[in-house]
């Protein structure tokens, strides 16, 4: 071996100093096989659960004093699934059950789908369906705008009374509707163009109307 090549070699350093030990450091930890190895956010937060289950202890000594982080643990558990069941699943369901009734009848229409399924009633001269049609585009347009909630069960008055809450200066308007609708709806009456096109009128007013009162939806119901 030649001086030349030993000299080149003794001028590398065999300690590092401190700032090139903490270059290499850092390249040598962030290969993939060290990456990989760390703990995921699930990791941690499972870890900090365990421990804190595992703090939990009974002071003193009892027959319960080993089974009280199991206790602690599953009332925890037991809360979490009451309060699910409690507010949340009645919510969703409420929810679901508001947008597929509609006077005692499923149906998923939107308020613009309704009104057209009117519209095209009122072009082929069947002025009793379209009144039908475009009372429930009504209830489902205030419905979408969250000013009236109807329920399972809500009547035509029910709903044009809750309407009336909210636009108090259509109050008899809604009320004449819901008459006309539920004597083309279960009286067998014959609807006519003059009921549909004040009925077309009412709901022009509402849908560029904003509601007088500002309460939660919910209290329209009571």
């Amino acid at each position: 071996m030649s001086p030349l090549f030993l000299a080149s070699r003794l001028d590398v350093p065999l300690v590092p100093d401190a700032p090139g030990a903490r270059d290499l450091l850092q390249r040598e930890l962030s290969k993939p096989e060290y990456q990989t190895a760390q703990p995921s956010l699930w990791d941690i937060v499972s870890k900090a659960f365990w421990d804190w289950v595992n703090s939990l202890r009974v002071p003193g000594e009892g027959p319960f004093t080993g089974l009280f982080p199991i206790i602690a643990m599953t009332v925890v558990v037991v809360g979490i699934v009451i309060a699910f069941i409690v507010w949340g699943v009645p919510r969703l369901n409420r929810r679901s059950a508001r947008q597929l009734d509609l006077f005692g009848e499923r149906d998923d229409r939107t308020a613009d789908r309704l009104r057209q399924d009117a519209r095209t009633a009122a072009a082929a001269g069947d002025w009793t369906l379209a009144l039908q049609e475009l009372y429930r585009a009504i209830a489902r347009g205030l419905s979408e705008r969250t000013i009236v909630v109807v329920t399972p069960g809500t009547t035509a008055h029910g709903f044009a009374a809750r309407a009336a809450a909210a636009f108090p200066q259509d109050g008899r308007a809604l009320a004449e509707a819901a008459d006309v609708f539920d004597a083309v709806r279960y009286l067998e009456a014959t609807g006519t163009e003059a009921q549909y096109r004040e009925l077309e009128t009412l709901d022009a007013r509402l849908i560029v109307a904003a509601p007088q009162l500002l309460a939660d939806p919910e209290e329209l119901v009571r």
